[in-house]
C-alpha cells in the first residue's frame, strides 16, 4: 500500500472521531432512520424503491433535522448507480455541465447511471435550474433535491413535474427521544427519563440540533451525569454582548425607558436632555420610543405608537436641534400614557414556544392554496371564510398548541 494512502486512512479514522456527534451517528440504512413514517415507513413506495434501487427524480422539502439529507445518503448507500452530491450554494451552471458530461460518458461506456444530489436546490437560479432539466427529462441524470423551503415557489415547475414531491415534518418528541438514547449510548452515558425528555424537547424537532444538545450537556456536566440545568445551558440562546465602552449610552438609554415605564415625565426628559446634551443619534432615540410605545404602553394607548412614529418622522424632517422639542413632547406623552406590556409578554411567549417546541406546522385548513400543486397537499382544503360564515369555530392554532393563551389583554 502505498504511504500517502496509509497516511489518509489514518487521517480518516481520526476524523471520524473527532466528527461531532450528529455526524457520528447520521444513519446509513432506512432501519436506523428515525420519523417520517409516511415517506419511508414499511410498505411505502418510496422505502420499496429505496430498497430495490430504482430511485426515480425527486425532492425532499422539509424544515433542517428532518432527514432530506439522510435519506439522500441512504440512497447513496443503497443504489448502485454512480452517486453524485453537489450543494446548489456552492456550484454554478459550468458545474453542473461537468457532472452531465462525466454521466454521459459513464453511460456510454461502462452503462452504469448517474445519480445527482443537490443539496439546498432552492439556491439554483432559472439558468442553472434549466441547464439541468433536459438531463432530468431525458433520463441521463436521475435528481435528488433537498430543500428547506415550498418547492412550488422556488423550483421551476418543468423541474416539478419530473421529480417527486416528499414533504418531511419537524420530528416528534417521541422520534426525538430515540436519538437521544442512541447518542447516549455512543457517549456512554445514562440518562434519567427526565433529563432525556428534557433533551427531546430542546431539540425543537431537529435531529440535528437534539444530538448537539445532548453532546454540549454530557459537556457541560464535566464527566457526570448531565441534569436539567446542563440541558437548559446547553440550549440557552445567548443575548447580543454589548461593546463596554458604551456604558454611559446605554446606562442613560436604560434609565429613559424605565422613567417613561414608571410614568416619570420629569426623569424621562430630563435624560432625553442628557442624550441630547451628549451628542446622541436622535434617530436612536426615536427608535427606542417606537419599541417603547409598543412594549410598555401597547393597546392601552393605541394613539401612542402614532405618536412616537411621528416624532420619529419629525427628526427626518427637521432636524436638531428643533426636534428635540418633538423627542420631548413624545416623550411626556408616552410618559404620562396608559401603560400595558401584554402584547410584548404575549410575543415572548410565543417566541419562547417556538424556541422550545420548534416551529409548528399550521392546520391543513389554513395554509396557502393559491399557487399551483397546493391543493394535492392538501392545503385550504375545509377552511370557513369568517366573513361569510362568522359563527362557525375552527382551529387557528397549530395542533399541538390547541387552546393555549399567548396573549392576555390587561
Amino acid at each position: 500500500m502505498h504511504v500517502d494512502d496509509l497516511f489518509g486512512d489514518a487521517a480518516g479514522a481520526r476524523l471520524e472521531g473527532l466528527a461531532p456527534l450528529a455526524q457520528r451517528l447520521r444513519p446509513r440504512t432506512l432501519d436506523e432512520f428515525v420519523g417520517q413514517q409516511g415517506v419511508v415507513g414499511e410498505g411505502s413506495a418510496l422505502r420499496r424503491a429505496i430498497t430495490a434501487d430504482r430511485v426515480g427524480s425527486m425532492i425532499f422539502f422539509g424544515p433542517p433535522g428532518s432527514g432530506k439529507t439522510t435519506l439522500a445518503r441512504i440512497v447513496a448507500h443503497q443504489t448502485r448507480s454512480h452517486f453524485e452530491e453537489l450543494s446548489a450554494v456552492q456550484v454554478g451552471v459550468a458545474d453542473v455541465r461537468r457532472v452531465l458530461a462525466e454521466a454521459r460518458e459513464r453511460l456510454g461506456g461502462s452503462g452504469q447511471r448517474t445519480i445527482l444530489f443537490l443539496d439546498e436546490i432552492h439556491r439554483f437560479n432559472k439558468g442553472q435550474q434549466d441547464a439541468l432539466l433536459p438531463a432530468v427529462e431525458s433520463g441521463l441524470v436521475t435528481l435528488i433535491g433537498a430543500t428547506t423551503e415550498n418547492p412550488y415557489f422556488e423550483v421551476n415547475g418543468a423541474l416539478l413535474s419530473r421529480a417527486q414531491l416528499y414533504e418531511l415534518d419537524s420530528l416528534s418528541v417521541a422520534d426525538l427521544r430515540r436519538v437521544v438514547d442512541r447518542g447516549a449510548a455512543e457517549l456512554g452515558v445514562v440518562l434519567s427519563d427526565e433529563v432525556a425528555d428534557a433533551i427531546a424537547r430542546a431539540g425543537g424537532g431537529d435531529g440535528r440540533n437534539t444530538l448537539n444538545v445532548l453532546e454540549a450537556a454530557v459537556a457541560a456536566a464535566g464527566g457526570a451525569a448531565p441534569d436539567e440545568s446542563h440541558v437548559a445551558d446547553a440550549a440557552r440562546k445567548w443575548p447580543l454582548v454589548y461593546d463596554r465602552e458604551g456604558d454611559r449610552h446605554y446606562d442613560t438609554i436604560s434609565a429613559f425607558i424605565k422613567s417613561m415605564r414608571g410614568s416619570d415625565a420629569d426623569a424621562a426628559v430630563y435624560y432625553l436632555a442628557v442624550m441630547i446634551a451628549g451628542g446622541e443619534d436622535p434617530k436612536f432615540i426615536a427608535r427606542r420610543m417606537i419599541v417603547f410605545a409598543s412594549e410598555d404602553v401597547g393597546n392601552a394607548d393605541p394613539q401612542a405608537i402614532q405618536v412616537a412614529v411621528a416624532a420619529a418622522r419629525a427628526v427626518e424632517f427637521v432636524g436638531l436641534p428643533e426636534a428635540r422639542i418633538n423627542l420631548a413632547q413624545a416623550a411626556a406623552y408616552l410618559a404620562r400614557a396608559a401603560k400595558s406590556n401584554a402584547s410584548y409578554v404575549a410575543i415572548d411567549r410565543a417566541l419562547e414556544d417556538v424556541r422550545t417546541r420548534g416551529a409548528q406546522r399550521p392546520p391543513r385548513h389554513l395554509r396557502g392554496s393559491g399557487y399551483p400543486g397546493a391543493r394535492k397537499l392538501g392545503n385550504g382544503v375545509g377552511y370557513v371564510y369568517p366573513h361569510d360564515d362568522p359563527d362557525t369555530p375552527q382551529q387557528y392554532l397549530p395542533d399541538a398548541l390547541a387552546g393555549k393563551r399567548f396573549y392576555e389583554p390587561d
